[in-house]
């Protein structure tokens, strides 16, 4: 038994000296860490979505623009990641293709997208970016217009609930006209949730992305060997049933549907896919439902969150509103409803503006991760294999060095933005890896901002409603994003 006991004791003592050498030697030690608990690291500043923006923001502010992010004991930590918000070092990562790899906590994700373009990586990922690009070409998105029109008239009818009311909460509403907009462009198929259909598929959406959510909160839930011992572990089990039959049906449909006109001059981002798989034969069924869930995930709380977000900063900037409206009567006149083409959205230049500041102040996507698959140099220092990057785009937004008065908000800013530095600004990432549906996503915003802008005059509410920013799947307001409106003459 002693000789058990002190042959335990020989293992963890050289477990012990052997990863402290290799702590020694790790050149995250370079890098500043800010307070922490002795044992717990950073684990206990961090235990809400609510705290994420907060303590990161402190972090940078105060010990530097990338920072040691620990968890476990210093001396024998459990998991050292990277925060950064230095434009180099996000540069250094983006802009190559050697650190393509996302962080841990996208997997959350897998049960429900599989291997989408959003978490896949290496040559499947390249594979499949190569293959959907089509799908977002500029002469398919023009033909979207129609839908992001269509769609928006019914949320204006929608809006008009609130009209002589003190305070409405935007992102109910424009959730869900976001959501009609991705299902009918995505699948080609109205949901028509803004009028109360189809509530089971919108539920399990939500039930979803707060089940996601929430496991990266919970030691429970972190890991799969865990996670099944939690109710929430067969609520995500029902709900993702819920998504995948809805679009192993609609895919289904579609193939069988032997009159669809393959030459329509408006297809669905589906019928695109199904068309190059016909032709091609190099997507498979479960292939093309993958990415069209990625779709209908990564395309509608981030366009939706951009929106409210945007119209949140009009209300509290009249001037910017005002010049905003200009622009509209300058194009339209007077008409509240015109007919809006794809050229009357590329003309909306200072609405454009207005979208980029808002998107700066308040990104849809808050924090993106990468992960190092093999050891990586960077300014002198030596980046472990194995290292999760948190690349903090809400505290590279807001820094002075690269935007001065950075907590203000000056649609100016990008008057004369050359793009010179174009890693200090990126709300859909940027590098091969940047967002795919970004010009689509732009589009959209321009079309509904635009449409409430000429309807509504909108204020701030009486007292001002402060947002509670949460980093979520995407940046929200826990306390809603709650404006007034006022309809104009």
């Amino acid at each position: 038994m002693a000789i058990l006991v002190l042959s335990v004791l020989v293992l963890l003592l050289s477990l012990y000296f052997r990863l402290k050498k290799r702590q020694k030697n790790d050149g995250l030690n370079k890098f500043p860490e800010g307070p922490s608990h002795p044992l717990l690291g950073h684990l206990p500043l961090m235990t809400s979505t609510t705290d994420v923006i907060d303590v990161s923001m402190q972090l940078i502010r105060n010990h530097g623009k990338t920072v040691k992010i620990r968890i476990g004991p210093k001396i024998l930590p459990m998991r050292t990641s990277l925060l950064t918000a230095d434009s180099h070092l996000t540069e250094f990562i983006l802009s190559g293709n050697k650190i393509l790899k996302k962080t841990e906590n996208y997997q959350f994700l897998k049960h429900w997208l599989r291997k989408g373009l959003l978490i896949s990586d290496g040559d499947y990922w390249k594979r499949h970016r190569k293959i959907l690009t089509p799908a977002f070409h500029l002469e398919v998105l023009k033909e979207f217009v129609q839908v992001f029109e269509s769609v928006g008239d019914v949320l204006i009818e929608k809006l008009r609930r609130c009209e002589g009311t003190p305070s409405c909460d935007l992102h109910p509403f424009v959730t869900l006209c976001t959501l009609d907009v991705i299902c009918e462009t995505a699948m080609g198929t109205k949901m028509n949730v803004q009028s109360g259909k189809n509530s089971h598929y919108v539920q399990s959406v939500k039930k979803t992305c707060r089940i996601i959510i929430e496991r990266s909160m919970s030691t429970l839930k972190l890991t799969d060997t865990t996670f099944w011992l939690c109710r929430d572990f067969y609520t995500l089990k029902n709900e993702l049933k819920v998504l995948h039959d809805f679009t192993h049906n609609v895919i289904n449909s579609k193939k069988n549907n032997k009159s669809i006109d393959k030459n329509t001059k408006r297809l669905a981002f589906l019928d695109l896919l199904l068309k190059f798989s016909q032709d091609e034969n190099i997507l498979s069924t479960d292939e093309i439902r993958e990415e069209v869930d990625t779709f209908m995930f990564a395309g509608h709380d981030t366009t939706a969150s951009g929106i409210c977000f945007t119209l949140y900063c009009l209300a509290d900037h009249p001037e910017v509103q005002k010049q905003a409206l200009q622009e509209q009567k300058d194009l339209f006149g007077d008409e509240k409803n015109p007919v809006i083409t794809y050229p009357d959205l590329q003309n909306m230049k200072y609405l454009e503006q207005v979208i980029k500041e808002s998107c700066r102040l308040y990104p849809p996507v808050p924090i993106i991760g990468r992960y190092t698959t093999e050891d990586t140099e960077f300014d002198g220092c030596l980046i472990p294999k194995y290292t999760n990057i948190m690349l903090f785009i809400y505290g590279l937004h807001r820094d002075p060095d690269y935007f001065p008065e950075p907590e203000k908000f000056k649609p100016e800013r990008f008057d004369n933005f050359d793009g010179s530095l174009s890693y200090t600004y990126i709300p859909f990432s940027a590098g091969s890896r940047s967002c795919i549906g970004q010009k689509f996503a732009m589009l959209e915003m321009k079309s509904i901002i635009s449409k409430i802008v000429r309807h509504f005059e909108i204020k701030p509410t009486s007292p001002r409603h402060e947002v509670k920013l949460s980093a979520e799947t995407v940046l929200k307001s826990l306390n809603g994003i709650k404006v007034t409106l006022k309809k104009r003459p």
